[in-house]
């Protein structure tokens, strides 16, 4: 069945979704987006994806012509127009169409699109056995060049990273920042466990401020887990007792080897597990 798409302000039908050629969004990759899980129907802390799409829209001076409260109500119009149960939210706002120039000024009709589909995750035994990652050469882009808490249609820094990932044969690949410290991988955040420790790198490691990563974290504190966001090399991940990553599609899911190397005991640990029970009863108490 065709899917309906929220585009500018009213839901048309799949083939009817069409934007401009001019549109900054497809010529730079000048847009910001956000992308959502839902569980059973309802929209997966819905209001701190909204909160992080305007602050993104707002750090590149784009002006969404949407408030955030109808924002929020679009999305969930979508999602029930196309009777998504468990399922993905792509939300998308670009700069509108403009001249064959940078000038943002030549750029008008800024484009929300919103796109309600089922989600292709990590198969089941990615879950009960863990992944393996390897470290990419393509480095994050450094954030005095452009700030990685900005979720920019820009993707192509990961995607690059996403190929080595792939080439070596992995679905994930680690990413280093421009000092060669840990960051993120490519579409996830990254945790170890040490001595039952949470550790994972900070805003100031160049990554995206994960909506499921912060959710962990404070899942991580309310069951008594010490949680520190610090530097951390290749060499702390190695000697790691547990790794794992964090996600909108990925959820919480074990990593249980990097560049060849076992990773604690090369099975999902105890805190992991622990974390994914928990992580997995709140979304069905957000539900």
């Amino acid at each position: 069945m065709a899917l309906k798409i929220f585009l500018g302000n009213k839901l048309v039908d799949e083939a009817d979704a069409k934007v401009s050629v001019f549109d900054h969004g497809l010529l730079y990759g000048d847009g910001v987006f956000e992308g959502i899980r839902v569980y059973s129907g309802r929209v997966f802390l819905h209001q701190q994806h909204i909160d992080r799409l305007y602050e993104s829209a707002k750090a590149i001076r784009l002006v969404i012509p949407l408030s955030p409260a109808d924002m929020k109500a679009a999305v969930e119009q979508t999602v029930k127009a196309n009777n998504i149960d468990d399922g993905y939210v792509r939300l998308v706002v670009t700069r509108g169409a403009g001249s064959l120039g940078l000038d943002i000024r030549k750029t008008s009709n800024p484009q929300v699109i919103i796109i309600a589909d089922t989600i292709s995750l990590y198969p089941p035994e990615t879950y009960t056995k863990g992944m393996q990652l390897v470290t990419a050469s393509t480095i994050r882009n450094h954030p005095g060049a452009l700030s990685s808490r900005i979720k920019s249609l820009n993707y192509l820094n990961n995607i690059l990273a996403r190929i080595e990932g792939t080439d070596a044969g992995m679905v994930e690949a680690l990413m280093l920042n421009h000092k060669g410290e840990v960051a993120e991988c490519t579409g996830d955040n990254i945790f170890i466990v040490k001595n039952r420790v949470l550790l994972t790198p900070g805003l100031d490691a160049g990554i995206l401020e994960g909506i499921t990563r912060n959710a962990v974290m404070e899942l991580a504190v309310e069951a008594g887990y010490e949680v520190r966001e610090t530097s951390l090399t290749r060499h702390d991940l190695y000697i790691a007792d547990e790794m794992f990553l964090t996600g909108t599609a990925a959820e919480v899911v074990a990593v249980v080897g990097l560049d060849g190397r076992k990773i604690g005991s090369g099975e999902p640990g105890p805190v992991t597990k622990d974390l994914l029970a928990r992580f997995q009863k709140l979304t069905r108490s957000e539900t």
